[in-house]
């Protein structure tokens, strides 16, 4: 007898579609505003989220269509876990270690601070989990920035790993989520990772510090010439003058200091390259960190500018300068006296207003250029002719302001008190050093030979004939 043959079946689909594919599940470990804010982005992107939690039915809130289960059955369904659990809370994951082997585990976790435990969390948790694959990620966003997307807020995602197709694969979770991934090579990262989060305005702190010794300083400068010396000497009070006319002296001067010191380290890196003959030795560590800083430099120096101009534009409505005004008018009116107009000082006055508003706005120009949207639609020369040459421009503009508010009151006596100079004396000194060095540098004889130097030309020491050994 021949045996009957079955035809086999086949799942038909109408014309002009396709069976979806089903959809990747992904586990996360923790309910908490991490843990959600990841379960809500991955679900809005295609994914299945399945969470494990110690109390399943009573975990709180979660995203809609996520499910919830045990710690051991979310670990056994999905190949990839998110581990959004603080570090002190990792010790029942090795329990779980027959159901997470093989598996991809994402550390997203920080620490309160810098070097509080021997070893970085994810290197612990590779060590818990040794048949696990560890990457860590995600540990520098935000719930917020996780849940809203890379258009409110950082775009790049750390990652450090061993396994390379562990890496992979949260590589792709990651660039599906709108993120770009940015390797950091091994796990042995990963403490380097994990302080991202802990640091505060790192290369903001050097401009920070000297912003703010410089200003303690000169007010203190300031303070000591202006009000102590009229309450000593003349007996006066005027230590209301300390909230406004105080400022607007010390804003000035701390804003053309640190302008000017973000061109000196250039200056002296083309010395250093002048002497050595060469661009391929390396800056002192010190030149290093100052050179790098030169944006925050000239960021916070335009945040000073902007206050000297916000406390001149009150000037004419504060009751000190109305009260003057009136009182000399009145004054002059008693003992019906004219005064006379002077070109020269006016020539003065219009001449120092028009500097400091050129030099103003070129500030703002190099502030605008310098943010990210902008600095980035520029080409390089475009960039370097901006920060640069209208660079220069502008510290020139700023300095020669500084100098007509001066005029000739370096020659009046009475300009010294105590024997010592007036603060903006104090303020031309560094900006003139820098602009006078630029010029030297600009001479065609230096120009020509540190162009040559920067386009790769050394200078070769001539042999020491005398020093070498002959043999018989």
């Amino acid at each position: 007898m021949s045996k009957e043959v079955k035809p086999q079946s086949v799942e038909l689909c109408p014309l002009g579609t396709a069976a979806a594919p089903e959809q990747e599940l992904l586990c996360i470990f923790g309910t908490g505003d991490l843990g959600r804010s990841l379960g809500q982005r991955l679900l809005q992107n295609g994914y299945r989220v399945v969470y494990g939690s110690r109390r399943p039915h009573s975990c709180g809130p979660l995203p809609q269509g996520a499910q919830v289960m045990s710690h051991a059955a979310a670990a056994q369904s999905a190949s990839l876990v998110f581990i959004c659990i603080h570090r002190e809370h990792y010790n029942f994951l090795e329990m779980l270690a027959p159901q997470l082997r093989g598996k991809v585990l994402v550390d997203v976790s920080n620490n309160l601070k810098k070097n509080l435990y021997p070893e970085a969390n994810a290197e612990y948790l590779q060590r818990l989990i040794p048949e696990s694959h560890v990457v860590k990620a995600f540990n520098t966003l935000s719930a917020w920035t996780v849940q809203n997307g890379p258009s409110d807020a950082n775009r790049q995602v750390y990652m450090c790993g061993n396994s390379a197709e562990a890496k992979q694969a949260v590589a792709e979770v990651a660039t599906k989520l709108g993120f770009s991934v940015l390797d950091r090579g091994s796990l042995s990262a990963a403490r380097e990772l994990e302080d991202f989060p802990l640091q505060l305005f790192p290369e903001w702190r050097l401009p920070l510090k000297l912003a703010i010794g410089l200003t303690t300083s000169l007010f203190f400068y300031v303070l000591i010439r202006d009000v102590i010396y009229a309450y000593v000497e003349q007996k006066k009070d005027i230590s209301f003058r300390i909230m406004v006319s105080l400022a607007n002296k010390v804003c000035p001067i701390v804003s053309l200091i640190m302008l000017s010191l973000c061109y000196l380290p250039g200056i002296i890196a083309a010395v250093f390259q002048l002497y050595r003959g060469t661009k391929y030795r390396r800056f002192p560590d010190w030149l290093d960190r100052w050179m790098l800083c030169r944006k925050q430099l000239g960021l916070v120096a335009l945040g000073f500018a902007f206050l000297h101009v916000l406390y001149t534009l009150i000037i004419p409505i504060r009751y000190y300068v109305r009260f003057k005004i009136a009182a000399s008018t009145i004054s002059k009116i008693k003992e019906n006296k004219t005064a006379v107009f002077d070109t020269t000082t006016a020539w003065r006055s219009d001449s120092y207003l028009s500097m400091g508003i050129l030099g103003f706005g070129l500030y703002v120009l190099l502030g605008i250029s310098s943010l990210p949207s902008v600095s980035n639609a520029l080409s390089w020369r475009e960039f370097s002719f901006i920060q640069s040459k209208l660079g220069y421009l502008t510290l020139f503009f700023c300095t020669f302001h500084t100098y007509l508010y001066g005029w000739d009151k370096f020659l009046r006596p009475s300009s010294y008190k105590w024997y010592i100079p007036p603060a903006h004396m104090l303020a031309l000194v560094v900006p003139s050093v820098v602009l006078v060095l630029k010029l030297l540098l600009l001479l065609p004889c230096v120009d020509r030979s540190l162009t040559r130097i920067r386009q790769g030309w050394e200078r070769t020491e001539p042999d020491d004939n005398s020093k070498k050994t002959l043999l018989p």
